[in-house]
């Protein structure tokens, strides 16, 4: 079970890697609902193999698993499935986050150039037309 979850869970990075650089918001947000429940499953799953483990004098280290699957082979290859999945989401959920932090600090600048804007607004001139605001005087000073 641990395993297909973990595949769903790897699955739904790559999902999310893709929503990132396509900036969709709206299915970024649905999609954090749907990662949030996985990961607790997962967290579930893993502490129901630690009590497994527990109330077998053993802990819950990768070694230990390991040694407990010893004569096993075919445990022991679901181990080590599980140990490689988990590497990979590990490995997209890093890039996934260095591509939040990079859209994250994208937006900012594009919030401070509005910010910047609305604090000078346009000037009209005679006609009506919008010219930049400059460094002039300001009016009642001489």
């Amino acid at each position: 079970m641990e395993v297909a979850q973990l595949r769903t869970f790897v699955a739904l990075l790559d999902r999310e890697e893709a929503l990132l650089v396509a900036g969709d918001v709206d299915a970024l947000v649905s999609l954090a609902k749907d990662k949030t429940d996985l990961y607790h499953t997962l967290q579930r799953l893993h502490d129901a193999r630690a009590l497994l483990l527990g109330r077998n004098g053993l802990d819950s280290s990768a070694d230990s698993i390991v040694r407990a699957c010893e004569g096993m082979p075919a445990a022991l290859a679901r181990w080590q499935e599980v140990i490689e999945l988990a590497r990979q989401a590990r490995e997209r959920n890093s890039v996934n986050g260095k591509l939040l932090i990079e859209r994250m600090q994208h937006n900012q600048r594009a919030l401070a150039i509005l910010q910047s804007a609305a604090d000078r607004p346009p000037l009209y001139d005679a006609a009506g037309n919008t010219r930049p605001s400059g460094g002039g005087r300001i009016l009642g000073s001489a």
